[in-house]
């Protein structure tokens, strides 16, 4: 590759001419800038100048390598020619600061080994995390009042203690998808995780590996998939948003069978990006993104500055139920609907011959007001049973502690999903990752012998006191009967 000096680069510096470096490599991104989901204009304002702070700030170094390839690499730049006074090295805004070295991360922080629960880290976090990563990863759809929601409807659904049976020895070990666990969590697909710490997803899947869970890599993640894949030895799912652009979903797929994804959790609850007040009140920072077919990147523009509304732009707001023909056509992995919210619907997936259900409502981050997802769990139990014996179903939103885990178990889930806990959990590395493993690990097994269990399998509904929300579905048949069915 030839060496290109500053005088060469800044020849380059147009929107029909769009040259710019990131990490002493020139790329030529002029073809690809128009087409971007975040907006040309994020990246033609680097033109003609180096983006590698702002790139490297929230993107993996190779992820540009692995998405152009060399046909888009003009050369390595020569930094020496630079002369004094050259705004070339100067950000065209001034950028969020990166994420600091780990010295300086961890001066301030609360020592892991005083977080006890989830509510610690994410505390911790709260305090930790830059003010546009907290924004992103807390916030929830408008009023926040299913995401509240979804932590509270666990809290009405109490326990039903057996005593005097043998609880020394407690296994909660299982299967999801065919696959071995060492328990019946599931770290959820979350974007971005590199806002959260330099080594990303890199990080939770090293944790997930110590705890021996499986991971579910998003198709917004800051690292590309095989890398993370190569990082641990564990289970691993590749969560897809499908594309307006299908054949760029059909490339995604096929890079996830080939770096070793075990099923595909196909995103159905997020056809349109939902309004999250506090990631759009935060000003985006104006890094450049990273030229992935389905990545996008937070502006600042009339509705505010929120990088969950700006990064759904590809999303294929046309997905319908003819669209699983498509999906078995165009990969051998095993489908899961990621945001299923009905039993009615629950049904049509297993008439299609889905493989499994993740109930839940997006963390309360798409439609504000939609069910919490213990309650679609409690749907199924009440509305259609047998679907627990057509297809593995999972529940995502509201897990916090051990208990939470337990109920969904009793109610029929293969197993619980969370995202927002190892987010920040990240942040303080895989040995945070595999601490907040063990503090659920420990809660659960209690929980198994508090309740007299030893087994999952032992695990059912009568365990459940479920008074204070079994009304809740009974009311809704007899107001609208003709509706309830399925």
């Amino acid at each position: 590759m030839p060496l290109v000096d500053a005088e060469e680069l800044q020849k380059h510096s147009s929107p029909d001419d769009c040259w710019l470096v990131v990490n002493g490599v020139v790329w030529d991104l002029t073809e690809f800038a128009p087409g971007h989901p975040g907006g040309a204009d994020i990246i033609q304002r680097y033109a003609g100048r180096d983006a590698s702070r702002a790139y490297n700030n929230i993107h993996a170094p190779s992820l540009i390598q692995n998405e152009l390839g060399d046909t888009k690499r003009i050369g390595d730049f020569d930094a020496a020619s630079v002369s004094r006074g050259s705004d070339i090295l100067t950000p065209p805004e001034s950028p969020a600061a990166p994420p600091p070295p780990t010295a300086a991360r961890d001066a301030g922080r609360r020592p892991l080994q005083t977080l006890l629960s989830t509510h610690d880290f994410e505390q911790a976090a709260s305090e930790n995390l830059s003010a546009k990563a907290w924004a992103f990863f807390s916030s929830a759809a408008t009023d926040c009042i299913t995401q509240r929601a979804n932590e509270a409807y666990f809290d009405r659904m109490w326990l039903r203690p057996r005593i005097l049976r043998d609880v020394r020895d407690v296994s909660c070990r299982t299967k999801i998808l065919g696959s071995h666990v060492s328990m019946p969590l599931l770290a959820s697909p979350t974007a971005m995780c590199k806002l959260a710490h330099p080594d990303g997803e890199l990080v939770i899947a090293r944790g997930c590996e110590r705890g021996g869970i499986a991971q579910t890599i998003s198709t917004n993640a800051s690292f590309p998939l095989p890398e993370i894949t190569a990082a641990a030895d564990i289970p691993f799912f590749f969560q897809l948003y499908v594309n307006k652009d299908r054949s760029a979903s059909e490339k995604l797929l096929a890079q996830a069978e080939q770096a070793g994804a075990r099923a595909v959790f196909v995103t159905v609850d997020q056809p349109t990006p939902g309004k999250r007040e506090a990631d759009e009140r935060v000003k985006a920072d104006a890094a450049v993104l990273a030229p992935t077919p389905n990545g996008a990147k937070a502006r600042n523009d009339a509705k505010g500055s929120g990088l969950g509304r700006t990064m759904a732009g590809y999303i294929d707001g046309g997905l319908t139920w003819r669209d699983i023909a498509w999906l078995r056509r165009v990969t051998r992995l095993p489908i899961v609907l990621k945001g299923v919210q009905t039993a009615a619907d629950a049904v049509k997936a297993a008439e299609h011959g889905i493989d499994g259900l993740v109930l839940g409502n997006h963390g309360g981050r798409s439609l504000d007001t939609s069910t919490p997802s213990v309650m679609i769990l409690l749907e199924l139990q009440k509305m259609c049973p047998d679907i627990f014996e057509r297809l593995e179903v999972f529940v995502d939103g509201g897990i916090r502690r051990g208990t939470d885990v337990f109920k969904a178990l009793c109610l029929g889930a293969r197993a619980v999903g969370m995202g927002r806990p190892f987010l920040y959990a990240a942040n303080y590395g895989p040995e945070g990752v595999e601490h907040l493993i063990e503090i659920m690990r420990e809660e659960f097994e209690t929980t198994m012998r508090m309740m007299g269990c030893t087994d999952l399998s032992q695990l059912h509904p009568g365990l459940l006191n479920l008074c204070d929300v079994n009304h809740w579905y009974a009311d809704g048949a007899q107001i609208f009967p003709a509706r309830a069915k399925l």
